[in-house]
């Protein structure tokens, strides 16, 4: 392909370990292409290596990835590979890309994991057997004409290098754990689910460390226990800190109990814990009713709550992890100064109640009752 666009013979058909690049002309304008090893056969660090490679070879980036894809043999595996790269690269880089069909003849038969890579793609593709360079270059030239920009590296890929934590909370501790078990592939978890206190599991998912807390449920219990506990799952999370509190709850009707935990987390660890929260439903088969989680008007109003983040996870499709952990760093993403919840932000989070406290005490409106039940509640939590 590298030869056929740039009318060369630089690049070697024999497999090469790192990047290479060729400069042609095509329509009197300068032209770069740079070949990259097969991705589907190195290391997620070889991967990201090279890839910053690649763009190294031509600043200030690429313009059009080119994604080579044989139909009769390309798996689900290999396109959540090909995600994974492409999100090394701006969250636009699919609108840069054009599928290329290496199958040698016409190919008939539906690849169910071809036709996602293909929507994704907003259906552009070009197939090798037409031998056609016109066509592929009008195809590129579309692509560079509708983005005028090139691809650079997202500011997630220094996040993907440290561990992504998580802590997961809410009432229901079976569900919970079958949750920390699908997102980190193992079957073989302790049972958390009776324990008061929280539990830390760890492994590699998709070339990354993600860590997982089990927080028991808060909501009812003693205000020395929540913030015991409050604080030792801030802890097991350092130094990175918390990238997400994850309600996890199961597709259907929430129960005040559901709300009570999602309240007792944002009045635990205050206001700034909203930017973190996320809603995770999950099922073990697909929902009875789609629309369920769009049509409850609890469940909305649950949601705005923590800005309408939420996913819908079929705990025994590992497929759909990729997916959920791009949520959670979309959501990291989008956080202007505070990529993490820390210790420190779970002590300004104190300062700020105090502050409030004060302010209210110092409000003439406030009712001497009012101030007296505030107060004992502010003073209990100073001396624990």
């Amino acid at each position: 392909m590298g030869n056929f666009i740039t009318k060369t013979q630089d690049f070697s058909f024999a497999p090469n370990k790192h990047c290479e690049v060729a400069h042609g002309q095509w329509m009197d304008k300068p032209l770069t292409v740079i070949k990259t090893p097969d991705i589907f056969s190195l290391s997620v660090q070889t991967v990201r290596d090279e890839m910053k490679n690649c763009v190294s070879l031509c600043p200030p980036g690429p313009n059009v990835l080119l994604l080579l894809v044989k139909p009769s043999d390309f798996t689900e595996e290999n396109r959540e590979t090909l995600k994974f790269i492409l999100n090394l690269f701006d969250r636009d880089a699919f609108k840069h890309s054009l599928i290329i069909s290496t199958q040698s003849h016409q190919w008939e038969e539906t690849n169910v994991s071809v036709d996602k890579l293909l929507q994704e793609c907003d259906g552009r593709q070009y197939k090798m057997f037409s031998d056609d360079l016109k066509l592929l270059m009008a195809e590129i030239e579309k692509i560079v004409s509708k983005n005028r920009m090139f691809l650079s590296f997202r500011r997630e890929v220094t996040l993907k290098r440290s561990a992504l934590n998580l802590v997961l909370f809410g009432r229901r501790g079976p569900v919970k754990t079958s949750a920390a078990k699908a997102i980190l592939g193992q079957t073989d978890l302790p049972s958390a689910s009776s324990s008061s206190e929280c539990v830390r599991n760890q492994g590699e998912v998709h070339g990354r460390l993600v860590s997982v807390v089990e927080l028991p449920a808060l909501c009812g219990k003693a205000q020395h226990g929540v913030m015991e506990e409050s604080f030792r799952c801030i802890s097991l999370c350092d130094p990175e800190g918390v990238h997400a509190f994850i309600l996890v709850l199961p597709v259907g009707p929430l129960t005040d109990e559901d709300k009570g935990e999602l309240k007792t987390i944002q009045d635990t660890f205050g206001s700034r814990v909203n930017d973190f929260t996320m809603i995770l439903f999950t099922t073990e088969s697909g929902p009875t009713d789609p629309n369920c989680i769009e049509t409850d008007r609890n469940i909305q109003e649950l949601l705005q709550s923590c800005g309408g983040r939420y996913d819908v996870l079929n705990i025994k499709v590992p497929q759909q992890i990729p997916g959920l952990l791009e949520r959670v760093e979309e959501s990291i993403s989008k956080r202007e100064t505070l990529l993490s919840y820390t210790i420190k932000t779970l002590a300004c989070g104190q300062i700020e109640d105090k502050a409030q406290f004060q302010a209210k005490l110092m409000d003439p409106k406030t009712d001497l009752a009012g101030k007296k039940m505030f107060f004992f509640f502010h003073l209990q939590k100073k001396v624990l």
